[in-house]
């Protein structure tokens, strides 16, 4: 037979205040508190419709197929079926919220900020020798050698070896400062003249760059990007009140002092 241990709510209150994470807690509180506040003024609603559709997408995505595996789940998480579907119902209207923020600001935020959207697929060799960097770069101009054959003799992690450096789709914002310039300039398939960094000597070769198109993915992005932001200026501007009890810090002030 199991042993039996009881964990009480103020053992899980106090656990997450010593590991820190109730600053977010509350941010995440506070949040679902605004968006339905300006939910409720822009007379935004979500349908049991909406939350069935929607609570049946996060039990397929979870491989939650027959309802044993869900009253399994759900246990495991602590959540009573209630508070699923409102946990169903608050992304929905999060979701909703958003888009009526902010949907209408896509077109515009996209065009003013496409470059940032562009995506790069780049493979990379970091050198301590500059001087070696820039042989292999002029022997791979003249070429005396591959891409693949360098990274195979300068690449000391295996598994990057493997790959010969390769590090898939990126953005601008992905790359170091000194890096994405060079990187964004270049008209693949093409390799870049080495770059020094606090790092290293970079050798890059550009597979491909591609322009961004405002699919619906991305509009997405955008939207819960602007949104987040949005969020983000709305508690900075708030005094959040807690009711959280702590103990004082009184004979514990040596803590507290500077060092």
């Amino acid at each position: 037979m199991p042993q039996i241990l009881n964990i009480s709510t103020a053992d899980i209150i106090h656990r997450l205040k010593l590991s820190s994470q109730v600053p977010g807690l509350v941010e995440a509180i506070a949040s679902q508190k605004i968006i339905q506040e300006v939910a409720q003024k822009a007379q935004i609603t979500v349908t049991p419709e909406e939350v069935q559709q929607q609570g049946d997408n996060l039990r397929l995505a979870n491989k939650l197929v027959k309802a044993k595996d869900t009253l399994t789940w759900l246990k495991k998480h602590h959540l009573s079926v209630n508070e699923f579907e409102e946990s169903v119902y608050n992304k929905i209207l999060a979701q909703k919220v958003a888009d009526h923020l902010f949907s209408s600001q896509v077109e515009q935020f996209f065009y003013q900020h496409q470059l940032d959207y562009v995506v790069a697929i780049t493979y990379e060799i970091i050198f301590d020798d500059k001087d070696l960097a820039l042989e292999m770069f002029y022997a791979l101009e003249e070429g005396e050698i591959s891409f693949p054959e360098i990274a195979r003799l300068y690449i000391s992690e295996p598994e990057l070896r493997s790959t010969y450096g390769y590090q898939g789709r990126r953005h601008r914002k992905d790359f170091r400062p000194e890096i994405a310039a060079s990187v964004f300039a270049a008209t693949p398939p093409q390799v870049i003249k080495p770059i020094g960094t606090a790092k290293g000597v970079y050798l890059i070769w550009v597979e491909e760059i591609s322009q961004p198109q405002l699919d619906e993915q991305l509009r997405e992005k955008i939207i819960t990007e602007l949104f987040n932001g949005w969020l983000k200026q709305q508690l900075e501007c708030m005094q959040i009140i807690t009711h959280l009890d702590s103990q004082s810090l009184q004979p514990h002030k040596e803590l507290l002092k500077q060092s």
